[in-house]
């Protein structure tokens, strides 16, 4: 295994490295990441890159994703663009965590395996802690059993070993208590009875969110590009519509609109759809929803109520964290619960304070990351040795 590197100006494309060392300003945690390495083990082929945005609240904490990258700059640019997501996510769920993100270079289909993982996890392991890694696209629970072969910074482990297991069922219960509060908002009850949701993504996350929906009486409407996906979400729940793609989906006279695949799903011409569908509610699972600084205001402008996906996807953050401590899942599902609160509370902050709740979010969040951070110019006495 070579030594971990910092990333050099020779690889990323231009402008990354002005992303990473981006500062502060006024006091608020800025884009600027603390800490970016590249991990390059040659006899398993690993190629990964841990990003590390902010430890103001504690260890970063963010899942591994496994992904099929066009590029390693397109790589690295995923990842500080997920870990910076992660710092807003860990401190809205109130977690004594930082946020931090791994990207593993591959077709996880193909590429994966244990040698690979576990060098990964050697990896992991050499940042003493500083970086815990969970699963994410592309990484589920085994896969953590065998990176926690080699470190113990590492959750979302199966409940065999000790784990949480899968931290999609409660990412799919908070998106659903994030959508409740939406519900709330838009419509005055905090449920989605009679009304029609549109889930694009049935996957780790979505088919659950899909059993909470259908529970509460919506009509859902699905769209996925695995058939199998949507067959085990029409197994379970035969009155469940399927439409073929995405486009079709904006189409499809929805009530609430739930993106649970990949990032950038709200762009101008999503937007532009869903306004001219009369979508009223924006409420989904997948990260980094926003394409561009710009879209939260188009939202608001057509009057489409957006619920910030790291607010209400953290339950699986949520989830994990609790297993760094000793995992109980009633515990952390009562924390997930309070999803809801928080996603009222950003709505009736954006109202005063005339903003869009993405906005809401990202001040609030940053408001506890400087607060907390604060604290750590207190000196506190070290432990006494017994």
């Amino acid at each position: 295994m070579t030594d971990v590197q910092t990333v050099s100006a020779s690889h990323p494309a231009p402008g990354v490295l002005s992303r990473i060392f981006r500062t502060e300003q006024d006091g608020v945690p800025g884009d600027g990441h603390e800490q970016v390495v590249l991990c390059h083990d040659r006899a398993s082929g690993l190629k990964a890159i841990i990003a590390i945005h902010s430890t103001a609240l504690g260890p970063a904490l963010g899942g591994t994703r496994f992904f099929d990258y066009v590029s390693e700059e397109e790589a690295l640019e995923d990842a500080l663009r997920l870990s910076r997501g992660m710092s807003y996510k860990n401190a809205l769920a109130g977690l004594d965590l930082g946020g931090g993100k791994a990207v593993i270079i591959g077709d996880p289909n193909r590429d994966k395996n244990e040698a690979m993982l576990r060098a990964y996890g050697r990896f992991v392991q050499s940042l003493r802690g500083r970086y815990i890694t969970a699963c994410d696209v592309g990484t589920y629970v085994q896969d953590m059993d065998v990176i926690a072969r080699e470190t113990e910074f590492v959750t979302g482990r199966s409940p065999e070993n000790g784990g949480a297991g899968d931290s999609s069922i409660l990412t799919a219960f908070g998106v659903f208590q994030g959508m409740r509060a939406s519900a709330q908002a838009r419509w005055g009850q905090p449920t989605l009875r009679g009304k029609r949701v549109g889930v694009s993504g049935v996957g780790k996350v979505g088919h659950y969110l899909v059993g909470h929906l259908v529970a509460d009486g919506a009509t859902v409407v699905i769209t996925d590009v695995s058939e199998a996906a949507v067959n085990r979400v029409r197994a379970a729940h035969p009155d469940v519509e399927v439409v073929a793609d995405t486009a079709a989906l904006l189409a499809a006279k929805l009530d609430v609109y739930a993106p649970c695949a990949l990032g950038g799903a709200l762009d101008d011409h999503t937007v532009g759809a869903l306004g001219a569908a009369g979508t009223s509610v924006v409420c989904g699972a997948a990260n980094n929803q926003l394409a561009h600084p710009g879209v939260e205001k188009d939202l608001a402008d057509r009057g489409i109520l957006y619920a910030p996906d790291y607010l209400v996807n953290s339950g699986g953050v949520i989830q994990v964290a609790d297993e760094i401590e000793g995992f109980n899942f009633e515990r952390a599902k009562n924390k997930a619960t309070k999803i809801f609160d928080t996603t009222l509370e950003i709505f009736t902050r954006a109202v005063s304070d005339g903003v869009p709740p993405a906005v809401a979010a990202d001040r609030l969040a940053e408001r506890r990351m400087r607060e907390i951070s604060a604290l750590r110019t207190i000196l506190l006495p070290a432990a006494r040795k017994s």
